[in-house]
C-alpha cells in the first residue's frame, strides 16, 4: 500500500494542484445552476411550475450551450503544447483567432436559439410552464457571446497551466449572482417583481461580469498582455482557425451527443408531468454539483498530459492518467453514498411539494449508480483531448448516448413501465459503455505513443 501510495504520490500532488481551482471555478459555474433553482423553488413554494420553468428553459438552453463550449476546449491542449516549448508567438495567434472566433460563434448560436422559440411549444410540455420558461431562456441566450469570450480566455489560462484567475473571477460573478437573483426574482430595492424571468437577468449580468473581469486581467497582467500585442485584423487567419476547428469540432460534437441525451431525458420527463420534471431537475442539480469536481480533474488531466505529451514524456503521461483516475474513482464513490443516504433529505432543500420528493428521493438512487461510470469516462476523455486523440470520441458518445442511453431509457420509462427513474437506467447503460470504450482507446494510443517515442531516439 505504501508503496502504490508513494509511486503516485507526486502525481495526485500535481493533479490536485491543477484540478483544486479548476474545483471551485466549476462549484461555482453550477453554484449559479443551484442559487437559480433554490430561489427559484423557494419563490414557487409549493407550485411545480417554477421550478419546472427554469428546468425546460435552461435544458433547451443547454443544448447548443454544450456545443459551444466543447468548441473552446480545443484551445486547451493546443496552447498546452505549444507552452511546455516556450512558443509564445504560435500561442498569441492562437489566443487573438479564439477570441474573435468564439464570440462570433456565441453570436451564432444566440441568434440560432432565438429563431428556435416557437419549437419550445411543440415539445410536449405544459403549456403554462412553456410561457413561464421563455423569459428566462431569452436572458441565456442574450449571454453567450459574453461566455465564449470568458471562455477563451479561461481555456487559455489552463493551457499555460494558471486555474486560480477563472477562480477568483467565477467568485465575483456568482456571489454578484445570488445579488441579481435576490433583486429580480423578489423584487426588491425599488425593481419589480420578475420571478423565473430574473433568475435568468440575474444570469445574464453575472456573465458579462465574468467576461469583463477575465478580460481586463489580461490587460493589467504584462506577462499576459504581451499575448495580445498588436492586436488587429492581420493576426487572424484561416489557418489558425482551421486549426481551432480541427480539435474543437470533435469535441464539440462528444459533449452536443452526451448533453443532447441528459437534455432529451430532461424533456422527455416532462411528458410525465411537471411533478417529473421538477424532481428530475432538483436531482439533475445535486449530480452536476457532484460532477463538477469530476469535471475539474478532467480539465487538470487535459493540462497534464499537454504538457507531457509537448515534451514526449509518455511515461509521465501515463501515471498522470492512473492518478486521475483514482482520484476521480474516490470522489464518485463518496458522492454515490451521499445521494444513497440521504436521498430522502437533499429534496427538500428545494420544495415542499410531496409528490416531487418523493419521485427525487428515487432518482437519487439510481443517479448514485452511475457516478463512477461517469467519472471514469470524463477522465477518460480529458485525456484524449491531452494527446490531442480528439477524433475518436464522436462515434463513441453516439454510440454510447444516442443508440443506447435514449433508447434505454425510453424503453425502461415507457415500455416498461418504470416512469422517471427508467430514465436514469438509460444513464447507466449509456455512461458506462463510452467509460469502456474509451478507456480501450487510451491504452492503445498510449501503447503506440510509447512505442513511437522510443523508436524516435533509436
Amino acid at each position: 500500500m505504501n508503496t502504490f501510495f508513494g509511486k503516485y504520490k507526486e502525481q495526485y500532488k500535481q493533479n490536485l494542484k491543477l484540478a483544486f481551482p479548476v474545483v471551485l471555478t466549476q462549484l461555482g459555474q453550477i453554484f449559479t445552476q443551484v442559487v437559480d433553482n433554490l430561489m427559484v423553488g423557494r419563490y414557487g413554494g409549493s407550485a411545480s411550475e417554477p421550478l419546472a420553468a427554469v428546468s425546460f428553459g435552461g435544458s433547451v438552453a443547454l443544448i447548443l450551450f454544450f456545443a459551444a463550449i466543447g468548441m473552446a476546449l480545443g484551445l486547451t491542449p493546443l496552447i498546452g503544447e505549444l507552452y511546455v516549448q516556450a512558443d509564445r508567438k504560435r500561442s498569441s495567434v492562437l489566443l487573438q483567432n479564439a477570441m474573435l472566433f468564439y464570440v462570433l460563434l456565441g453570436v451564432l448560436i444566440s441568434v440560432v436559439q432565438y429563431v428556435s422559440i416557437p419549437l419550445m411549444y411543440r415539445m410536449g410540455q405544459p403549456e403554462e410552464v412553456v410561457e413561464m420558461a421563455i423569459p428566462y431562456y431569452r436572458m441565456l441566450i442574450v449571454s453567450m457571446p459574453f461566455v465564449m469570450l470568458f471562455f477563451a480566455f479561461k481555456q487559455f489560462l489552463e493551457g499555460v497551466g494558471n486555474t486560480k484567475v477563472e477562480l477568483a473571477v467565477t467568485i465575483v460573478a456568482n456571489l454578484a449572482n445570488c445579488v441579481f437573483n435576490y433583486v429580480f426574482i423578489y423584487g426588491r430595492m425599488g425593481f419589480a417583481e420578475m420571478g423565473v424571468a430574473g433568475a435568468g437577468l440575474g444570469t445574464l449580468l453575472s456573465r458579462i461580469i465574468a467576461a469583463v473581469l477575465i478580460a481586463a486581467y489580461f490587460v493589467w497582467r504584462a506577462d499576459y498582455r504581451s499575448y495580445l500585442k498588436d492586436f488587429s485584423m492581420r493576426c487572424f487567419s484561416f489557418g489558425a482557425v482551421r486549426r481551432l476547428l480541427s480539435m474543437g469540432l470533435p469535441i464539440s460534437a462528444q459533449m452536443f451527443l452526451e448533453s443532447s441525451a441528459f437534455i432529451g431525458t430532461s424533456i422527455m420527463m416532462g411528458w410525465l408531468g411537471k411533478e417529473a420534471m421538477s424532481a428530475n431537475q432538483i436531482t439533475g442539480t445535486m449530480s452536476n454539483s457532484a460532477f463538477m469536481i469530476v469535471l475539474s480533474i478532467g480539465a487538470a488531466t487535459t493540462i497534464r498530459t499537454s504538457h507531457c505529451y509537448g515534451r514526449r514524456d509518455i511515461d509521465e503521461l501515463s501515471l498522470a492518467v492512473k492518478a486521475s483516475y483514482h482520484l476521480v474513482l474516490a470522489w464518485n464513490a463518496f458522492a454515490a453514498v451521499v445521494f444513497v443516504s440521504l436521498c430522502d433529505f437533499l429534496p427538500t432543500l428545494f420544495t415542499s411539494n410531496a409528490e416531487v420528493v418523493g419521485i427525487a428521493s428515487s432518482l437519487f438512487i439510481f443517479a448514485a449508480l452511475f457516478q463512477l461510470s461517469d467519472g471514469l469516462q470524463n477522465v477518460s476523455v480529458g485525456v484524449l483531448r491531452g494527446i490531442q486523440d480528439v477524433k475518436v470520441i464522436m462515434p463513441i458518445a453516439f454510440v454510447a448516448y444516442w443508440l443506447l442511453n435514449l433508447p434505454v431509457g425510453y424503453l425502461f420509462a415507457f415500455v416498461f413501465g418504470m416512469g422517471p427513474v427508467g430514465f436514469y437506467v438509460g444513464y447507466i447503460v449509456g455512461l458506462s459503455v463510452a467509460a469502456i470504450l474509451l478507456i480501450f482507446r487510451i491504452r492503445k494510443r498510449i501503447r503506440f505513443l510509447k512505442s513511437y517515442v522510443r523508436n524516435s531516439y533509436k
